[in-house]
């Protein structure tokens, strides 16, 4: 369907787009050569991990394959959207929380890309038996929370509260705390030289207390940002473990596929969306800085309770995308420009993207 996209003013393939996007990438932020290679190794394992890794790719055919869509109003979207960004995280109040967890590749807009990415990536999950909805009812179903959403004015989730099943299927993965402490013990200290000044000092003002004792580890996770510096940093606090993270941040991929000017929108997009905030998530400088612990991370489909209601879980992404949008963008102009929009659009949108990236996929694994 479509085998190459615009990209420095030629036609390029996926790894020539590739090279070239780690090329302007590297010119900003300091490699992990190590992490790198992982990515590629597991770009190849399946179409839904290559979907997660390659938003730089995504963001050079979205114009091409959906131009009837690219020209919808703008929001301060997520960019980087998928089934495994959202996570739960604790409030300044302790309440417990979930929505988007990830905002790396936040960038204007069109709305509805938001919306396409996550119907794709759902449409990968489900050739991978991740997730068991068929395509058109989960479209269908994302659409429907997002709909519903903005004829609401948006609202957060408090699981300690409201969502009985969305807090089930949350939950879930936090039976057993154990292992995540182990995962991270099990990281090889670094010497406080070895890791960059900025991010040490970013980890400590995160601290309760920043005379405490730290042990720094390189942290390898995530798929979009595997290549990047990852640093956590474990201590023991009256009793018990804590951590904090400092990822590079980075321009998105946006400010390359479009040639646009760099510019970062971490912290705006979280500050501008409906949503309980994390009191540990900021950019400062040039790191994002995150508080880890089991009921503060993403949540991967694998991690989700076997019997789960996946109807609801979707229309609460569904929902949660439009607590993003309706913080730059007006209800208003999202109402107008979805009356337009002609029975399962979502569908086929997402399906041709899906479709796009898979042959991607295929020449990517084949070489």
């Amino acid at each position: 369907m479509v085998a190459h996209a615009q990209a420095g003013g030629g036609l390029v393939t996926i790894r020539t787009a590739t090279s070239r996007f780690e090329a302007w990438l590297f010119d900003r932020i300091t490699p992990v050569k190590k992490d790198l290679d992982l990515k590629h190794q597991r770009m190849r394992e399946s179409a839904f991990l290559f979907l997660r890794a390659t938003f730089y790719r995504w963001a050079q055919l979205w114009p091409q394959v959906c131009p009837d869509l690219a020209s919808a109003p703008k929001a301060l979207a997520v960019g980087d959207l998928h089934v495994e960004n959202f996570g739960t995280w604790r409030d300044a109040e302790g309440r417990l929380a979930w929505g988007i967890n990830d905002f790396d590749e936040a960038w204007p807009l069109a709305y509805v890309n938001d919306l396409v990415r996550l119907a794709a990536s759902v449409n990968f999950a489900t050739r991978e038996s991740r997730l068991a909805l068929g395509r058109e009812a989960a479209a269908g179903a994302i659409l429907e929370g997002y709909a519903k959403a903005i004829e609401a004015g948006g609202r957060p989730f408090v699981l300690a509260e409201d969502h009985p099943a969305l807090h089930a299927m949350a939950v879930y993965r936090l039976k057993d705390p154990a292992p995540f402490w182990q995962r991270l013990n099990a990281l090889a200290p670094l010497k406080r030289n070895a890791v960059p000044a900025a991010a040490v000092k970013a980890l400590l003002r995160l601290m309760p207390d920043p005379d405490l004792p730290l042990r720094i580890a390189h942290r390898v996770a995530g798929m979009g940002s595997l290549g990047r510096q990852r640093f956590v940093a474990v201590a023991e606090f009256q009793g018990g473990r804590l951590a904090r993270e400092a990822k590079a941040a980075a321009p998105s991929a946006c400010a390359w596929a479009l040639g646009e000017k760099d510019a970062i929108f971490y912290q705006k997009i979280v500050d501008r969306s409906i949503r309980c905030a994390d009191p540990f998530v900021r950019l400062k400088g040039s790191w994002i800085l995150r508080r880890l612990a089991p009921d503060c991370a993403r949540i991967e489909l694998s991690a989700l309770p076997a019997v789960r209601d996946e109807i609801r879980l979707l229309r609460a992404m569904g929902w949660e995308t439009a607590n993003v949008h309706l913080g730059t963008l007006k209800a208003a102009a999202i109402r107008r420009d979805l009356a337009r929009r002609p029975p399962k659009w979502l569908f086929a949108a997402a399906a041709r993207m899906t479709d796009a990236l898979g042959e991607d996929w295929e020449r990517w694994r084949a070489r």
